[in-house]
């Protein structure tokens, strides 16, 4: 693994890292649904740009499988990014960063639901090591601390599998490239969200925003379109095309790290029971990543299965 290779994978990660606490700021001016909005009408602009510009018109055209990626879309897209930041409304940044650190392993449990191959033993108990570990974090080791699990982890729990059924839905489209797939899902995920966002404002459920609050969140939103969904993304793309997605996927434990400095540095003092069991998840997702790459390695992949990245938030690209 040579080392310039491996920043780009480390600057990705790190930005994410950092996003998650960036985002939770956001949310005390703009609604979770809003903000997700808002977001995602920005970085689709800047991903449908980017595709127009390196593959031309042709690229927008589904290929008669427009229901299949509308519905990978707004799974991917609108259900994992909508959750996420309401969870981020009832759990911390540190806690939602744990959980999205899981997706490579949950994405193993939605591969073997789906195309039928089963993970080790080992996979699965490396899983539950890292839920424990998750749990350790949320209740800091106290049973009365379970209530603090509720809706903000339930959330997590519906954003992971989300993002897992999206990730390995783009085995689906090996014709088309990494920027093809995210870009049109992206599309779809977006216009979902407009029409959430607008049926929950008319309702009554959230309220949308005033400019005021959009210029108070500019800082945040252009963090984490033009880093979060831009930059980091091509750094993460380029990384995986140079180290492979399994050696690249080790880097994806190093987001709630980034997550947890960030916090400490703003003044969060984590008790020791959280940082064991942040470490626990941590070493539990570097082993099953091991055991994964390991065992790609030994064994080739079936040729039914085809790994594609479909790289647009910290979860995306896996070797699954």
């Amino acid at each position: 693994m040579r080392s310039r290779h491996a920043t780009l994978p480390i600057f990705a990660v790190i930005s994410w890292g950092v996003m998650f606490p960036v985002l939770a700021s956001a949310l005390t001016r703009v609604d979770a649904l809003n903000l997700t909005t808002a977001r995602y009408v920005l970085a689709t602009a800047v991903l449908l740009a980017l595709l127009l510009a390196r593959e031309g018109v042709a690229a927008l055209a589904t290929q008669r499988r427009g229901v299949e990626v509308a519905l990978l879309g707004a799974l991917g897209f609108a259900g994992f990014n909508t959750l996420m930041n309401l969870a981020l409304g009832h759990a911390t940044p540190q806690q939602i960063a744990l959980f999205a650190a899981t997706v490579p392993l949950v994405t193993q449990l939605v591969r073997w639901a789906r195309d039928g191959v089963r993970p080790r033993p080992a996979l699965l108990g490396l899983s539950l090591v890292a839920l424990v570990g998750v749990g350790l974090v949320i209740t800091r080791g106290r049973l009365d601390g379970l209530g603090q699990f509720g809706v903000g982890g339930l959330l997590m729990i519906g954003a992971v599998f989300g993002w897992a059924f999206y990730t390995h839905g783009a085995s689906r489209f090996p014709e088309w490239s990494a920027l093809r797939y995210t870009t049109l899902t992206a599309v779809a995920g977006m216009l979902a969200m407009v029409a959430a966002s607008a049926v929950a404002d008319l309702a009554g459920l959230q309220h949308a925003p005033a400019a005021a609050d959009l210029v108070a969140v500019a800082p945040q939103l252009g963090y984490a379109v033009l880093v979060g969904a831009v930059l980091a993304v091509l750094a993460w793309n380029t990384g995986v095309r140079r180290l492979g997605p399994a050696n690249a996927a080790l880097f994806m434990n190093l987001v709630p790290v980034a997550t947890f400095a960030v916090q400490i540095l703003r003044g969060y003092r984590p008790v020791p029971v959280e940082l064991v069991g942040a470490g626990l998840t941590i070493a539990a997702l570097v082993a099953a990543n091991l055991a994964t790459r390991t065992r790609a390695a030994a064994t080739p992949a079936p040729a039914a299965v085809v790994d594609r990245p479909a790289v647009v938030e910290p979860v995306a690209v896996f070797g699954r």
